[in-house]
């Protein structure tokens, strides 16, 4: 019992001294989550409820047929489980800058044979995801990673369909975390409304729509 004491502490002081290692280094530069670290990403965190993939899902209001992108999607913490709930007739774009990342998220999908994923490798600005296309985008823990973040906004504003829902979740264990008014104001800047707002200022999800 002692010794699994002290091995939960030190898996504790190791994830901690992990963060503020990259947030500190995330100060100077904009730096994604390596690929390495995918396992870290894919946890849902006990510490913030609404932060885990079942909370975030369940604020978007899913329906069969959607196309659903998830952005900066990392190795398919949400990916995974929206292109289930939104069936074969629906699509799911994994859209992230890291191959790596990227091939989780392809051997996941062969895993659980599905067929509704399409892997997109790119950064923001590349004009990648396409115009009226969505009906729904995820932006998890990933707008602080974005150097040029209006212009991302303005990319995803043009990839939704009308009436279409982005949906910004930050948590503050996050070392890109952005606070709830930066959020909002960069999202209005481009011209999306808010419609739902979840959480609490350290840790929440806010749904926009597309006029």
């Amino acid at each position: 019992m002692l010794l699994f004491f002290y091995i939960t502490i030190s898996f504790i002081v190791f994830l901690g001294l992990i963060a503020i290692i990259w947030r500190f280094s995330s100060l100077r530069s904009s730096i994604p989550c390596p690929t390495w670290l995918s396992w870290l990403v894919e946890l849902d965190n006990p510490f913030f409820k609404n932060y885990s993939a079942h909370a975030i899902i369940q604020h978007l209001a899913l329906a069969s047929g959607m196309k659903v992108l998830d952005f900066g999607c990392g190795p398919g913490r949400l990916t995974i489980p929206v292109a289930k709930q939104i069936g074969p007739t629906g699509e799911v774009t994994a859209f992230d800058i890291q191959p790596g990342m990227l091939q989780r998220v392809r051997a996941k999908a062969m895993a659980e044979n599905l067929g509704n994923i399409q892997i997109i490798q790119g950064g923001s600005g590349g004009g990648k995801p396409g115009h009226d296309q969505y009906d729904r985008v995820l932006l998890v823990t990933v707008l602080g990673e974005i150097p040029d973040r209006k212009a991302a906004m303005e990319e995803i504003f043009d990839g939704l369909k009308p009436r279409g829902i982005l949906s910004v979740t930050e948590v503050i264990a996050d070392p890109h975390f952005q606070s709830r008014a930066r959020v909002i104001h960069t999202a209005n800047s481009v011209g999306f409304v808010e419609k739902d707002f979840f959480g609490n200022r350290i840790s929440f999800t806010i749904n926009f729509e597309k006029p």
